[in-house]
């Protein structure tokens, strides 16, 4: 008879995406982080998958402007990470941020 492994022992990879939004008026700080379930992981990867992790770019210099903190984190899978311009922050990145922010939980 074999032990029940719990909820760490799934078929799909663990997923954690954070995001972290930094600047803007007063330096604000604000976070979200997104657990799927396991039934929802490879939407998730997909998400990740999308984003151009190798070109971030740059943002003109000025004041009071946001910056966006995002990791990934894969169970099996090499951690990503970067620091996306406001100015930047469109296209895949947009869509996995809003993923995050209104994900349960956050």
């Amino acid at each position: 008879m074999t032990e029940h492994q719990g909820p760490d022992r799934r078929e799909h990879p663990r997923v954690v995406v954070t995001v972290v939004r930094s600047g803007g008026i007063g330096g604000m700080r604000r976070q979200w982080r997104a657990e799927p379930a396991a039934d929802d992981e490879p939407r998730w990867a997909a998400l990740i998958d999308s984003c151009p992790w190798d070109d971030v770019g740059s943002d003109p210099e000025g004041a009071d402007r946001y910056v966006w903190r995002i990791a990934a984190d894969r169970e099996g899978v090499e951690s990503r990470a970067a620091e996306v311009p406001d100015s930047r922050l469109d296209g895949p990145w947009r869509t996995l941020v809003d993923a995050v922010r209104s994900a349960p939980g956050s």
